[in-house]
């Protein structure tokens, strides 16, 4: 959802603690290792590695399978010295995360002189393949980050975010884009996509065939979406009561104004469903309640188990956030987008950073095109302000779902009176939005609530269209009170969960219309073709500089 919590920095560990391992447990450990370790060395052709990064050929010398094993031997040994520690949770999460990240670091895939396959490339190129890294490696360094892709593939409105339409609103944080439609009748409440601020909208719109925004489009909906400005240091002070005020409810009035209704279908994605669930309490509190339904993708309103980004969050790591970038003292700065990506990277290093260090750099290669990964690392800035109230009255104090503890736009939040129906959806595999916690939110909001549960991860758990017929999801009618109960009382349903969403929304949109062929209104005029001007602006290294 939000990573970034550090800089991509191993989290600290507080010095206070007392690490032990329990010395029965430390004997059964080192028992176990040596036992495994006199059958590598005494039965070197019987071992088998089943791990993909040994899977080449070139791994399956007995050399080779030796290095391989003796390093998996060791990952699992650590880990398991690791587990035993006997400490309080945070700081065994915090134990088990850098150990982790130590150990998919020091594999010998990731070195010259242990990998074979690289050492064959090497030799087979004449070495070409090392001169080839060297430039893939400097041009990385020149951009601050590991390319995952071939970012010279894909342009932004050219072959990825092209469904058509027009920006009918523009402000300092954010454009309002509204699409084509699609039907001859579309639905007389309009639809409201609110994305995460984090990220670039386009992973709602990456090509046409698995294209969220358009799949709304042709179910009659008129589509209307928010693309976030990419923050330079101009904007270190916007706040999060900004984000939610001058962005989710300015174009949730922008879109009744434009639909000429008193009631619309909002959706928010990650940070984008935190922003809009706030947005909908402060109104709420006001007595306004524009939202004929909602619905949440992969959202946190609960941060009570926040999953591996816990490991980043405590009064220390907050406060220091605070006094550099979050305005304590008076001063305010930002948060490098760059650093964001790349710590959401080493998340899952092993995906997302060191194989792409043994392609780009130690076999010279370049990463194929793939659009998800493009748009996973066009980065978007945070402001200070804003992202430091967001790491304090969430992560750390957990605020939103305490009635009245916070004041949001001036008012007092209680999510409890968001009461329009609202469809829940979360991925089973989701490493920052633990399924389980995105469940919470059916006890929170206290209107009619459908929770359905995805298949994969947080984004490709999302990005699924019926034509392609994967993966899988879980529906049950009935809420539980506990996630564990419903999945247990849930039915398997294969191929893709949208036609379910598409099904549910239809009984809020309204009547039907004739679609319209103008764009905005008298008071908010067309202007830019879609995607807008904002999409296309790039967070570098330079910021903070």
């Amino acid at each position: 959802m939000f990573a970034g919590m550090n800089t991509g920095a191993t989290p600290s560990l507080a010095p206070h603690h007392m690490a032990l391992i329990p010395p029965e447990r430390l004997s059964e450990i080192q028992k176990e290792y040596f036992t495994e370790l006199a059958h590598i060395a005494t039965n070197p052709e019987a071992i088998e590695v089943k791990d993909r990064r040994f899977a080449g050929k070139a791994w399956h010398s007995s050399w080779s399978k030796v290095i391989a094993a003796t390093y998996l031997l060791n990952s699992k040994h650590l880990m398991a010295l690791a587990k035993a520690v006997e400490t309080d949770e945070k700081s065994k999460q915090k134990i088990l995360f850098t150990t982790e990240q130590m150990i998919d670091a020091l594999s010998p895939s990731n070195f010259i002189a242990t990998n074979p396959e690289v050492l064959e490339s090497i030799i087979s190129s004449q070495g070409q393949s090392i001169q080839k890294g060297i430039v893939n490696l400097l041009g990385d360094m020149k951009k601050g980050k590991v390319s995952q892709t071939d970012e010279s593939a894909f342009e932004v409105g050219k072959n990825i975010a092209t469904t058509e339409g027009y920006v009918v609103f523009r402000n300092d944080l954010f454009e309002l884009i509204q699409y084509t439609p699609l039907t001859e009748q579309v639905f007389e409440r309009p639809y409201l996509m609110v994305p995460p601020c984090i990220n670039k909208y386009y992973i709602l719109d990456l090509q046409p065939d698995n294209s969220v925004v358009r799949h709304m489009v042709s179910q009659g909906h008129t589509v209307f979406l928010v693309s976030w400005k990419n923050p330079d240091a101009s904007m270190a002070e916007v706040s999060w009561d900004d984000y939610v005020g001058k962005g989710v409810i300015k174009a949730i009035d922008v879109v009744k104004d434009i639909g000429d209704t008193k009631q619309i279908n909002i959706l928010g994605f990650c940070v984008g469903g935190t922003l809009t669930t706030s947005a909908l309490a402060v109104l709420a509190a006001r007595d306004e309640h524009p939202a004929a339904s909602l619905t949440l993708f992969t959202t946190l309103l609960d941060f009570t188990n926040t999953g591996i980004l816990d490991v980043f969050i405590d009064e220390g790591m907050v406060e220091m956030r605070e006094n550099t970038i979050g305005g304590k003292g008076g001063k305010y700065g930002m948060m490098s987008g760059l650093d964001l990506g790349n710590t959401f990277s080493f998340l899952r290093p092993n995906d997302l950073v060191w194989n792409y260090v043994v392609e780009n750099y130690l076999k010279g290669n370049s990463p194929p095109p793939f659009d998800l990964l493009y748009w996973n690392g066009d980065s978007t800035n945070l402001p200070g302000a804003m992202y430091c109230w967001y790491l304090r009255h969430t992560y750390l104090q957990n605020d939103l779902v305490k009635p009245g503890k916070v004041k949001i736009c001036g008012e007092k939040i209680d999510l409890g009176k968001i009461k329009c129906p609202a469809y829940l959806y979360a991925s089973q595999e989701d490493h920052i939005v633990p399924w389980q916690s995105a469940y919470e939110s059916t006890h929170i909001l206290k209107g009619k609530n459908r929770f359905v549960l995805g298949a994969s991860g947080h984004i490709a758990g999302v990005i699924n269209p019926p034509a392609k017929n994967k993966r899988y999801y879980f529906e049950n009618n009935k809420l539980a009170p506990t996630a564990a109960e419903w999945l247990e009382g849930a039915k398997q349903i294969p191929g893709s969960w949208w036609p379910d969403y598409t099904k549910w929304l239809e009984q809020f949109g309204g009547e039907k219309k004739s679609a319209s062929v103008t764009f905005g209104n008298a008071k908010y005029k067309k202007m830019e073709a879609a995607p807008g001007v904002y999409v296309k602006e790039k967070a570098t290294p330079e910021l903070d500089k």
